[in-house]
């Protein structure tokens, strides 16, 4: 099935099929044996600016998800109304009340108590226009696991980003077009400041931090892995690199998306980035999914009954392969055990190719 951007790239005004009752929204449960807490931090750099309105220092809110024994609190919110109005506006759906993704169940317990150790960091960046929630159900999974789970909005990036004072940023960037590496290349930077605060806070083992992104946060996490030498191991999901890298990087990576090899309108940053991969590395195409089949998008599209296309991927089945995929990466490269998933092709998952070009 086509993602819900998919359908929006291509200027399709989407619409819900008819249903009998409103939509009922909810990410799936995490599949790993902690409970969530999720707390939400505002961070400010008074040491630079903001590189789309200089005359700000950069601020920027994070999602942070982490294991606690707390399985019984509130559930976190995953959007405001308002943030639900301004997303669904940025990606043209039509046909949904506006404060639709504001229902959406959670699995994480707000401001719950985290486990008392020291936790490895996977640090998440969206794609363009996409808000930080976009990454929810992965981040809550990978806190099942274990980890702490830093979700970035980039201010000015997203369609809608709100602060402790009640402003609501929206997608700046998505008006002036700045061109893309630059972009990348600042949210790189925003994410090592990112890591600096936490890093201070007791609870990040700052010795096994990883960071993955989808689509532009893809892009922006190949720029992170070469420029913090913290951050030991990097995946992009669906983006193309901007640019692709000329210059050698050494360190762990992993390109998990739709299939971009060998067929008409692939992505060639893929094929010409893979020669410059010179540490542990894969390359895995996923049959019959779309761009935003990394992201909650897919299955909060099939709940709201959006028609979107016909590839055969439903969302569950993409967030499994996700999820799976990407916790395997950072329990070997951030835990170091073994992780046959990677090793080649598994019958649980037939959709998932192995390239090598």
């Amino acid at each position: 099935m086509k993602t819900l951007i998919a359908a929006v790239a291509a200027g399709v005004l989407l619409a819900p099929a008819a249903v009998a009752e409103p939509a009922r929204l909810a990410l799936p449960e995490p599949t790993g044996p902690l409970a969530v807490g999720k707390t939400t931090l505002h961070l400010v750099d008074h040491d630079r600016p903001d590189p789309w309105v200089p005359q700000e220092n950069r601020e920027l809110m994070v999602s942070l998800f982490y294991p606690t024994e707390d399985r019984d609190g509130p559930r976190a919110e995953y959007v405001t109304p308002e943030e639900s109005r301004l997303i669904l506006a940025g990606l043209r759906v039509t046909g949904v009340p506006e404060e639709i993704l504001s229902t959406t169940r959670t699995h994480a317990v707000a401001d719950a108590e985290p486990l008392d150790r020291k936790l490895p960091l996977v640090v998440l960046s969206p794609g363009h226009s996409f808000s930080r929630s976009s990454l929810t159900g992965l981040a809550e999974d990978l806190a099942s696991r274990g980890y702490a789970v830093a979700a970035v909005d980039h201010t000015y990036e997203a369609s809608a980003i709100t602060f402790p004072d009640g402003r609501i940023t929206e997608c700046l960037i998505c008006e002036t077009k700045p061109d893309g590496p630059t972009i990348a290349r600042n949210r790189a930077i925003d994410v090592s400041f990112v890591i600096d605060e936490l890093t201070g806070s007791g609870l990040i083992d700052a010795d096994r931090i990883a960071m993955a992104g989808h689509s532009l946060g893809g892009a922006a996490a190949a720029h992170a892995v070469r420029e913090d030498p913290r951050i030991r191991a990097g995946v992009n999901m669906d983006g193309t690199f901007r640019p692709e890298l000329t210059e050698d990087l050494d360190r762990p990576f992993l390109m998990l998306g739709a299939d971009k090899h060998g067929r008409p309108g692939a992505d060639e940053t893929w094929d010409a980035s893979w020669p410059h991969l010179t540490g542990w590395k894969r390359w895995l195409s996923v049959a019959g999914t779309a761009h935003s089949s990394f992201t909650d998008y897919s299955i909060l599209a099939e709940q709201m009954g959006i028609d979107v296309g016909d590839e055969p991927m439903t969302g569950d089945r993409t967030a499994r392969i996700t999820r799976d995929y990407v916790a395997a990466f950072v329990d070997l490269h951030l835990r170091g055990r073994p992780q046959h998933l990677l090793d080649g092709p598994s019958p649980r998952y037939p959709e998932v190719r192995f390239e090598n070009p």
